[in-house]
């Protein structure tokens, strides 16, 4: 794909601040570097570079350019495996659902600090009984004097311990359809009633997390669009969640090293294999563009983001078995193939599980 000037500058810029930090030794590339690697200071650095709030308007602080010139910036730092879970959701969903939805007030409030790369959200939509039924919500918001009174349980909330807000799904009027009677929130981390217990992984990280909601006050402008329609809404939401790059290269560094191998050995079938997984990983970031655009045009490619999500998802996972099968473990990438590993279980449940995500696109060939 030929990229206008404008992406190129833009991929230069991000490759200049990546090669500041690595020069000062200030991170170590990781696998599912936009969830489990979070530096504010680096946030805040892309920041000043004008590589945060690209879409968002300059009314706002932003440099209001294309979602996919954006999806340029991503792409490089993702490669990189760079520490960018500081504003990944944020800079992600958070404003373009405000964007979209958010009164005046909300916008002018939310989206500067955004851009400044000093807001940091996490999301509040998991819930301990639930499962990946994301619209079983329990989590309450009641009508009070001047605003909403929430009262609830999630988990699963990535960076809730460092968060300075929340955007949180709850359940303001019950219904017959459990689709029915949500809405959405933005919330202070900081508000008396909100605690945060760390979830710790197997590998002894620390970047999930229960939070709970016991009477704390959202003032009203803080409801995100309007009353009860938050499914309506969320699903706008999630084509910006699933549809992005995040959902093809949490594994890159492993095929990178994969490549590095196929030339440094005389393996047919080694190469077979890397040609393989290279080929789909052009058909997927064409994919990525196609989703980009649609947002570009005012759309929300709900079914072609799930798609994306599906076959990105199986082919990190297969990007994962293939240097586990063609010996990475025992080559100077060993480190990288582990860290995979480690963040691989994680791949097909965030953002809807396989089956989600299947009834999804049926849905839409149905309706063809």
């Amino acid at each position: 794909m030929t990229e206008p000037a404008t992406v190129t500058e833009l991929r230069e810029r991000t490759r200049a601040v990546l090669a500041e930090w690595r020069a000062a030794g200030r991170f170590v590339p990781r696998a599912d570097s936009w969830l489990r690697s979070f530096d504010l200071d680096f946030t805040r650095r892309l920041a000043e570079e004008g590589l945060i709030g690209i879409t968002m308007p300059k009314a706002y602080g932003g440099q209001q350019r294309t979602f996919v010139d954006r999806l340029a910036v991503t792409e490089e730092l993702l490669r990189a495996g760079a520490p960018v879970a500081a504003h990944w959701i944020a800079d992600r969903q958070i404003a373009p659902a405000v964007l979209r939805h958010g009164s005046e007030e909300l916008r002018r409030e939310i989206i500067p600090p955004i851009a400044r790369g000093e807001a940091v959200f996490c999301l509040g939509m998991s819930e301990p009984a639930a499962g990946s039924d994301l619209a079983r919500v329990s989590t309450r918001a009641q009508p009070v004097a001047g605003g909403w009174m929430l009262t609830g349980h999630k988990i699963w909330t990535s960076h809730a311990h460092r968060a300075t807000h929340a955007y949180v799904l709850a359940r303001t009027s019950d219904a017959e359809r459990k689709h029915q009677g949500l809405s959405e929130f933005i919330v202070d981390m900081g508000s008396p009633g909100v605690t945060v217990d760390p979830i710790v992984d197997l590998a002894g990280e620390h970047h999930f997390n229960e939070v709970r909601f016991e009477g704390v006050f959202v003032p009203a402008y803080r409801l995100l669009g309007e009353e009860g329609r938050g499914w309506s809404q969320i699903v706008e939401q999630l084509a910006f969640e699933r549809g992005g790059p995040e959902r093809v290269l949490s594994s890159y560094l492993v095929l990178e090293a994969l490549v590095t191998e196929s030339r440094r050995r005389a393996d047919a079938s080694l190469d077979e294999t890397v040609g393989e997984l290279v080929a789909r990983l052009a058909a997927l970031r064409r994919m990525c563009v196609d989703v980009a655009r649609a947002v570009d045009d005012g759309g929300a490619p709900v079914q072609e983001a799930a798609s994306l999500k599906y076959l990105g998802n199986a082919f990190e996972m297969d990007v994962i078995e293939a240097g586990r099968r063609l010996g990475l473990g025992v080559v100077p990438a060993a480190s990288l193939l582990g860290d995979a590993e480690l963040a691989s279980p994680a791949f097909g449940l965030r953002g809807g599980a396989s089956d989600i995500l299947l009834s999804i696109v049926a849905k839409q060939e149905a309706r063809a």
